[in-house]
C-alpha cells in the first residue's frame, strides 16, 4: 500500500505552540484521502450557498467562497484518521476506508455547526463561526445537509472488498453512534443549569457526546479490515477510553490553555456556567465558602470578570487541574491495554503509543 512504503520517510508534523507533543504522523499519512473524499462529497456553490457555508465551516474557503489562504481553520481529523489507522493496522487497505472516514468527518463537523449555535460561540479553529456570519437558521440548515451528506458518502463503503453486509453494519454503527452522541449532548446543555451533577453522571455524558464517535471510528475501521470479533471488539473499547481522555484533555485546555494555540476563548467555559469536567469535580468536592460561591456564581444568570477568576481560585485551592490530568492519564493507559491483546505489526503498536500520548497531553 502506499502509505506503507513512505511511512519511513514522512516528514514528522510538529505541534503549532512548538511545544508538547508532536502530532502524529497519521494525521498527515492520511490527509489526502480524506480531504479527496470529503470534497467529493460536500459539493461546489457561489458566495452565501448551502456549499460555501459548508465549504467555509471545513476551512477550505473563505466567508466570500474564495480558497482559504491557510488551512489554520481546518481540524485534525480525528474521527477519519483514527478510522483509516484501525483499518490499516489489522493490515486493510486505508484507502477502502476513505468513505467511511470522510463521513465520519461530516457527521463530527454537522455536530459542531449545532453546537456553535447552542454555546452562541462566534470563533471556531480561529475563524469565525458560521451562526455569527449568516445567522442561525443558515447555520442549522448547513448543520443539517453536512449529516445527510455524511450518512450518503457512509453508504459509498460498500463494493470490492466490502461486502453489502458489512457496509450495513458500518452504516447502522455510525448511525448509532451520533444518535449517542447527540443524546450525549443534550445532558450537556441541561447540565448547564444545574449544580448536583457528579463526576460520574459527566464521564456518563461524555461517553455519548464525545467517546460514541470516536468509538465508532475505530470499531468501522478495524471492521473495514477483519471479521476477527475480538479485534474489532477491543478497538472500540480503545476508543471508549481514548475518547474519554480526548474529552477531559479539552476541558482542561478550555480554562488553561493558550487561547492563541486553542483558537477559543478560555473563559468562555465558564462564564457560560458550563460544567466541563474541571467544574463538575469543584461541585462535587468544595465545601464551605468556597461551595457556597460556586452556588452563588453558578446561579446567576450572567458571570462578569470577578466570578470568573473566583471560580478559576477554587479551581486551584481544590488542584482540579491536576486531577483532571491524572484522570486524562489514567484513561490514556486503559486505551492502550484495551489493544494489548491484539496482535498488530510494531510500526501500529508503536504509532498507538505516539497517539495517546499525543491526545492525552496536546496543548491544542
Amino acid at each position: 500500500m502506499g502509505s506503507k512504503r513512505s511511512r519511513d520517510t514522512e516528514r514528522e508534523t510538529v505541534n503549532q505552540s512548538g511545544n508538547g507533543p508532536v502530532l502524529p504522523p497519521m494525521f498527515d499519512r492520511y490527509r489526502d484521502l480524506v480531504e479527496g473524499r470529503l470534497k467529493d462529497a460536500a459539493p461546489e456553490g457561489g458566495e452565501g450557498s448551502l456549499p460555501a457555508l459548508m465549504r467555509y465551516h471545513l476551512g477550505w474557503v473563505d466567508p466570500q467562497g474564495q480558497p482559504a489562504a491557510s488551512p489554520a481553520s481546518q481540524g485534525k481529523a480525528l474521527r477519519p484518521t483514527l478510522c483509516m489507522f484501525a483499518c490499516e493496522a489489522l493490515e486493510g487497505d486505508p484507502a477502502v476506508a476513505a468513505p467511511a472516514a470522510a463521513a465520519l468527518e461530516l457527521i463530527h463537523n454537522f455536530s459542531l455547526l449545532h453546537d456553535d449555535i447552542q454555546d452562541q460561540d462566534t470563533e471556531r479553529r480561529h475563524q469565525a463561526t458560521v451562526w455569527s456570519l449568516w445567522g442561525i437558521p443558515k447555520a442549522l440548515v448547513a448543520g443539517d445537509a453536512m449529516q445527510s451528506l455524511g450518512d450518503l458518502t457512509m453508504l459509498q463503503s460498500e463494493g470490492p472488498p466490502v461486502p453489502p453486509e458489512v457496509a450495513l453494519r458500518v452504516s447502522e454503527i455510525l448511525t448509532e453512534g451520533y444518535m449517542e452522541m447527540i443524546g450525549g449532548q443534550c445532558l450537556d446543555l441541561g447540565f448547564e443549569s444545574r449544580t448536583d451533577i457528579t463526576t460520574q453522571d459527566y464521564l456518563e455524558m461524555i461517553a455519548g457526546k464525545t467517546g460514541a464517535l470516536i468509538r465508532s471510528a475505530v470499531h468501522i475501521g478495524a471492521l473495514l479490515a477483519s471479521d476477527n470479533e475480538a479485534a474489532t471488539q477491543a478497538f472500540a473499547g480503545f476508543g471508549s477510553h481514548l475518547g474519554r481522555a480526548f474529552q477531559i484533555r479539552d476541558d482542561y485546555l478550555g480554562i488553561w490553555g493558550d487561547q492563541g494555540v486553542t483558537g477559543k476563548s478560555t473563559d468562555n467555559d465558564i462564564r457560560r456556567r458550563k460544567k466541563s469536567f474541571p467544574v463538575v469535580y469543584a461541585f462535587e468536592h468544595a465545601s464551605g465558602a468556597s461551595k457556597d460561591e460556586l452556588l452563588r456564581i453558578y446561579g446567576q444568570e450572567e458571570l462578569d470578570d470577578p466570578d470568573v477568576l473566583r471560580v478559576m481560585a477554587i479551581l486551584d485551592e481544590l488542584n482540579a487541574d491536576g486531577f483532571s490530568d491524572s484522570l486524562t492519564q489514567a484513561s490514556a493507559q486503559r486505551a492502550v491495554e484495551a489493544l494489548q491483546g491484539v496482535e498488530l505489526p510494531s510500526w501500529a503498536r508503536e504509532e498507538v503509543n505516539g497517539l495517546v500520548d499525543f491526545l492525552a497531553r496536546r496543548l491544542y
